[in-house]
């Protein structure tokens, strides 16, 4: 009897010792997880207040925005904040101090003055993403003799962007190309009055950014304009491309993106700039480029 009952309390004792372990364990695991899960909010809730600000061209609008939001699939944590205008309206407002984490420009020349003069082009950053064409446009419900770059003087009216915006620079290029314009290395100088002169005396609306342009396109049925072939895209049933301008008159359309220096940024919104400029030249970028009418395929 009573080795009976010594081995009923032995065998109570055992249960009770593996119960108290097995309760360490299981006390001990959500702990740890706890304290990770707290960890990963607290990241998250820091990382959340990260904003950039990104200068683009005003032609990469309805294209970066799509960019972005693939970028924030993978970085919910980043908010991108885009300022899109004529490149030369952005190189200047990044001069005069704008805060500004990463430029997109429409051409190489801004992006040159930044880095070259200004130095204001974080080293190793800058890349060219993609290039783009010169089209000759007017609304689908406008009817014209002017059947492209070489026939402009045939329009009832132009809206052409000025020479200091990469579009204007790049049709002034096009019409000395021609021999329209006398020759010149700096056919962004040729004005609207010298412009319209050549033409015949056409009459010319200057606009101060591409959209711009567009917008007068689709807006006055009977004005021809010159765009680039990616503002097209979404306005397939309402613009008509007349012409898309060779390479040789142009000559490459290169749209570089670099890191700009912002001494306002802390290291997370520099952080987060850096890696967005890398994601601009990536291969799921690229796939989207792609789609709204741009060539990727540049060195």
């Amino acid at each position: 009897m009573k080795k009976r009952l010594l081995a009923m309390l032995l065998t109570g004792a055992m249960c009770l010792s593996l119960f108290a372990g097995c309760g360490t364990t299981e006390d001990t695991q959500p702990a740890e997880e706890s304290a990770e899960a707290t960890q990963q909010e607290a990241e998250t809730q820091t990382a959340e207040e990260t904003e950039i600000q990104v200068f683009i061209a005003a032609s990469l609008s309805n294209v970066m925005e799509e960019v972005a939001a693939a970028y924030n699939e993978e970085h919910p944590e980043v908010n991108i904040v885009f300022n899109a205008d004529s490149s030369g309206t952005l190189l200047t407002q990044i001069e005069e101090g704008y805060a500004c984490d990463v430029f997109f420009s429409a051409a190489q020349k801004q992006m040159d003055t930044l880095e070259n003069e200004d130095g204001l082009v974080v080293e190793g950053t800058r890349g060219n993403v993609v290039n783009n064409q010169l089209v000759v446009a007017v609304s689908n419900e406008a009817e014209t003799d002017c059947t492209g770059i070489e026939s402009l003087d045939a329009a009832e009216s132009l809206a052409i962007a000025d020479g200091s915006v990469p579009v204007g620079k790049y049709t002034r290029k096009a019409l000395v190309s021609l021999g329209i314009l006398g020759e010149t290395d700096t056919p962004e100088e040729y004005t609207t009055d010298q412009l319209s002169e050549a033409l015949g005396g056409i009459e010319i609306s200057e606009q101060g950014n591409v959209s711009k342009v567009l917008s007068a396109i689709i807006e006055n049925p009977g004005q021809v304009g010159t765009i680039y072939y990616s503002d097209t895209y979404g306005f397939e049933d309402q613009v008509n491309i007349l012409e898309v301008v060779s390479y040789d008159l142009t000559g490459d359309i290169i749209y570089p993106v670099a890191q700009i220096v912002n001494e306002e940024a802390d290291e997370a919104e520099s952080a987060a700039a850096a890696d967005f400029v890398e994601f601009i030249k990536s291969d799921v970028a690229k796939a989207i480029f792609d789609k709204y009418y741009f060539d990727t395929d540049v060195e």
